[in-house]
């Protein structure tokens, strides 16, 4: 009788890790910022049908790299728990805590389980509150930790280099116009450093708008909106570019 092929535990682990990492960069790249009046989902998406941005809750909302049948499960999910939590005690029990710490089990149970591939998925979970301080976004991974992150998170296919770009241009109280192109900016830059076009028409944006007077917070932004705040946007980048080279020249001559 033959031995069965060994494999050690942390072996197994590091290879289940690198097969959802591969799966996972296969997708297109998103971006979530915060803004002065709440949060952006930006990201490229020539469908129309298949999201990945949804609402969750009130003020929670989802986005997703990787495959989408799968990301799409856990989206179900949770806007059944959302439901549940809020309608057996309240509303304001439905946190973007709360769903984080499901949708970490949920991941680090597959993970670990031998039974099943990992999911090829990396969750971006938000919440919009009353003012930027009490805003908060959780970035989960395909293993099931949760990472707290502030300002802006990229996650996808070329996450790294885009999270390194928005590092050093975000800043605490953007306009949605401002964060909406600093979000194309960094979409649009390739591995090689070069930069491309991405259409106002392949674009899928929403925001958890704190502002709105309903209780329901999340929105898409589309069609003419859209063009106009990317217009917008294109403008102060502009106009600031101007700004500082006006300031430049005027220090020389001084």
């Amino acid at each position: 009788m033959s031995t069965p092929f060994y494999v050690s535990p942390q072996q197994a682990m590091a290879d289940r890790a690198e097969y959802a990492r591969k799966g996972i960069a296969r997708g297109r790249s998103l971006v979530v910022l915060q803004y002065a009046d709440g949060i952006v989902f930006v990201g490229e998406n020539p469908s129309r049908a298949l999201h990945k941005f949804s609402e969750i809750y009130d003020r929670i909302g989802f986005a997703a790299a990787g495959k989408y049948n799968e990301y799409e499960n856990l989206r179900i999910g949770g806007v059944r728990y959302a439901d549940l939590r809020g309608y057996t005690y309240d509303r304001d029990d439905v946190t973007a805590r709360g769903l984080a710490n499901v949708y970490a089990q949920t991941l680090g149970t597959i993970f670990s389980s031998q039974a099943e591939k990992p999911y090829e998925v990396e969750l971006v979970v938000a919440e919009v509150g009353d003012s930027p301080e009490n805003d908060q976004i959780y970035r989960l991974p395909h293993d099931g930790s949760i990472v707290d992150e502030h300002g802006s998170v990229a996650v996808g296919g070329n996450a790294e280099q885009i999270s390194g770009y928005l590092d050093q241009r975000h800043r605490d109280g953007m306009t949605l116009a401002e964060a909406l192109k600093l979000a194309v900016q960094a979409l649009s830059r390739d591995t090689n450093g070069s930069e491309r076009e991405i259409p106002a028409e392949r674009l899928e944006v929403a925001v958890l708008d704190r502002t709105r007077p309903q209780q329901r917070k999340f929105k898409r932004i589309v069609g003419g909106q859209l063009s106009r705040l990317l217009d917008s946007g294109a403008g102060a980048a502009s106009a600031e570019s101007e700004a500082e080279a006006g300031t430049d020249s005027g220090s020389d001559e001084g």
